[in-house]
């Protein structure tokens, strides 16, 4: 058994569940009577939400409503990096929300780290925005993913290609 078994670790969302649940919480922002004449608008862009609302008060319900639709939706919290709150015209406001995707430099260098000092059988290699995870055993593998849950890092893990 010379054969070697890997998996990628990646930061990564389904989108069309994103396009649901900001369908779902569009939906129930013309709905709801505190949020229903606040002329509140939700954009999705390709890397980004802009919302633009009325006041402070009410940005605040919308980012409330978003996160519960998300987290409703198996999305983590952690793909959101909430902008600076902009004033826009007409005394309304304005937030863009940046979605994260992919694993920064940073914190790769920081995984494969932490996997090089506590497992001496497993080796990690950064793949541009993923880390490459290979050992020769899957008990390896599997106590490396487990460890890896035990963290709390700034970005969504998610552990693919399981081979």
């Amino acid at each position: 058994m010379a054969s070697t078994y890997s998996f990628d670790i990646v930061s990564d969302f389904d989108r069309q569940e994103l396009v649901n649940a900001l369908d779902q919480a569009q939906r129930e922002i013309q709905s709801r009577y505190d949020l229903k004449d606040t002329k509140t608008t939700v954009e999705l862009g390709d890397k980004s939400i802009i919302i633009n609302t009325d006041s402070e008060f009410t940005l605040d319900a919308v980012n409330c409503l978003i996160q519960t639709k998300a987290v409703k939706r198996n999305l983590s919290l952690k793909i959101f990096d909430y902008g600076k709150v902009e004033t826009a015209s007409g005394n309304r406001v304005r937030q863009e929300i940046t979605l994260r995707k992919g694993i920064s430099q940073e914190l790769a260098k920081q995984i494969t780290k932490l996997i090089r000092d506590e497992f001496k059988k497993v080796q990690g290699s950064i793949q541009g925005d993923a880390v490459r995870v290979t050992a020769k055993s899957k008990d390896d593998l599997q106590a490396v993913i487990q460890r890896l849950k035990q963290e709390d890092y700034p970005a969504a893990l998610q552990f693919t290609n399981y081979r």
